[in-house]
């Protein structure tokens, strides 16, 4: 299993990046998917996840109407699009699929939102 993040950087707050995770090595169209971040110091949180078939999603409260996940099944690609982008979003950004009893991480993307 490989998870493969990018599209981090470094924004002013108001704006937006959009995150991707390319994933390969198992049946990508079978499992959940799951974007996590951790800021410095703090643990590594849920920001929000999506069913196998992307009729499903589910946000942490602090990210709810600013944040959306979705898929590309074909592209074998999960997405995060974030908007309007707070100071307190910056962290390491972590893509997270649990294959097999097994938890697997991408290696993150860093965003930092900041003037």
């Amino acid at each position: 299993v490989q998870l493969v993040e990018s599209g981090g950087g470094l924004v002013q707050p108001g704006g937006s990046l959009r995150l991707s995770c390319a994933a390969s090595g198992f049946t990508f169209s079978s499992y959940g998917m799951t974007w996590y971040r951790q800021a410095p110091g703090k643990e590594r949180d849920l920001v929000a996840d999506i069913s196998n078939t992307g009729g499903s999603t589910n946000y942490a409260d602090s990210v709810k109407g600013r944040f959306t996940i979705s898929r590309d099944n074909a592209k074998n690609t999960v997405y995060l699009r974030m908007n309007n982008l707070k100071p307190e979003d910056t962290a390491v950004y972590y893509c997270y699929v649990r294959w097999r009893a097994q938890n697997y991480w991408g290696q993150g993307t860093q965003v930092t939102v900041s003037s």
